[in-house]
């Protein structure tokens, strides 16, 4: 008799899953990824030179086995 409590069970719990105002909104979600893509512009040749050369590295190290 109780699961026909109106509001009760898989509905309940997705409807106050939805309306719940906790944890990160798509605002902030999209600031942090538009400073990251920044910081990536900024430092774009520093990275590349630091991938390039920890890949010769590997790959040197790879030869040698």
């Amino acid at each position: 008799m109780e699961n026909n409590k109106k509001g009760t069970g898989l509905k309940r719990y997705l409807s106050d899953f939805l309306m719940e105002e906790d944890g990160i909104g798509t605002v902030e979600v999209i600031l942090i990824l538009v400073v990251l893509i920044g910081i990536v512009i900024i430092f774009k040749d520093k990275i590349t030179k630091l991938v390039n050369s920890i890949f010769k590295t590997i790959n040197s190290n790879v030869k040698q086995i």
